[in-house]
């Protein structure tokens, strides 16, 4: 007997590699159902070459649904995650609204899916760049332990959504093709949607991912920190983070610096790496060999090269990493979620979970 999935935000960039990670999962699955706001409502998309036709997400579209895919941003996941829950779904989300609530795992399988063993209804996915932060991470954690974590992003523009790689797109042909400066190209969305001003990221790099807070750090920034500590289990670990918006279309890559609590053996660091599920080792200066934004669209991986003592600290370590942010750092880490919670018969309803209906 197979399930009834729900895909919601399924017009969405994220959306769109959840179908297809769904497509080529080992999910059983007997009914797939995308859903939308009104104005993606009636669009036909397909799922195995079966015809489907989106539905308007509300309160009363969750009956008979197994397990609910969401992401279409925060405010939809606050409004109607709780409605998928009562209606027996356990839900998936791949936005931040649920990310730090207690009773919330927030899940990077292969690192801790031991977090969803108990969980009341949801399980969260952590942001897309501190997923492939965990991945290259975890089995130097489980080895050596961390004490600290100092992370610059270099994030592709999916990263904001379709509208953005399309902005980024229009503002090198403006620049390429028309001849216009680019610091005056039209830009509407970059570095955030919700803020006052907007620079073009073409030919650019922007410091900003998110709104700035009241420590000048950006939401995208302190998301890292916070969920690292949440995923670790460990709130005694150091987090700082720079999250830079680069005119990469897919792709994030890192460069990170930790400090570990015994001191690594860089080869005993690189073997704990390639010998690590959903990691890839691509280190070896000689031949030029590491990670490259371009290399890892379209695989569900993380690659992880670069890795270096530090000159001064004899317990630090640098390392770049690179991950397709639309599928591990979204779509695939969503679906891992769900094949996880069948492969360990956690598919169950749940009301334990409470919820303030919006």
């Amino acid at each position: 007997m197979g399930y009834t999935i729900a895909v919601v935000g399924a017009t969405g960039a994220v959306g769109t590699q959840m179908i297809k990670m769904l497509e080529e999962s080992t999910l059983p699955i007997d009914k797939i159902r995308y859903l939308s706001s009104h104005r993606s409502a009636g669009k036909v998309l397909s799922f195995k070459g079966q015809e489907v036709t989106v539905e308007v997400t509300s309160q009363d579209t969750f009956a008979g649904v197994d397990i609910t895919l969401f992401s279409a941003g925060g405010a939809t996941s606050a409004k109607f995650a709780p409605y998928a829950v009562q209606a027996g779904a356990v839900v998936v989300d791949n936005t931040s609204y649920f990310r730090q609530h207690p009773d919330v795992p927030l899940v990077v399988p292969e690192v801790n899916a031991y977090a969803m063993e108990n969980h009341k209804g949801i399980i969260a996915c952590p942001n897309c760049s501190t997923i492939q932060m965990m991945v290259a991470l975890e089995p130097i954690r489980q080895k050596w332990g961390l004490d600290r974590i100092i992370v610059s992003t270099y994030q592709a523009v999916s990263g904001a959504g379709q509208s953005a790689i399309n902005e980024t797109k229009n503002q090198l042909r403006q620049v390429l093709n028309d001849g216009i400066n680019p610091k005056e190209v039209t830009a509407e969305i970059l570095p955030s949607g919700g803020d006052k001003k907007h620079y073009p990221v073409a030919f650019n790099a922007l410091p900003q991912i998110d709104l700035f807070t009241d420590n000048d750090y950006t939401y995208e920034e302190m998301k890292m920190t916070m969920e690292t500590k949440k995923i670790m289990a460990d709130d005694n670990i150091s987090v700082s983070a720079t999250c830079v918006r680069i005119p990469v279309l897919s792709a994030h890559s890192e460069s990170i610096y930790i400090e570990t609590k015994e001191v690594a053996p860089i080869t005993a660091v690189k073997a704990a790496i390639a010998a690590f599920p959903g990691a890839v080792l691509e280190d070896d200066t000689s031949q030029q060999l590491y990670p490259q934004a371009i290399n890892a669209v379209g695989s569900r991986d993380t690659f992880v090269g670069r890795i270096r003592k530090d000159l001064d600290q004899e317990n630090g370590i640098h390392m770049w990493v690179v991950s397709d942010n639309l599928l591990k750092g979204a779509a695939w880490n969503s679906v891992q979620i769900a094949e996880t919670l069948h492969e360990k018969g956690l598919v169950r309803a749940t009301s334990e979970l409470k919820f303030e209906f919006i």
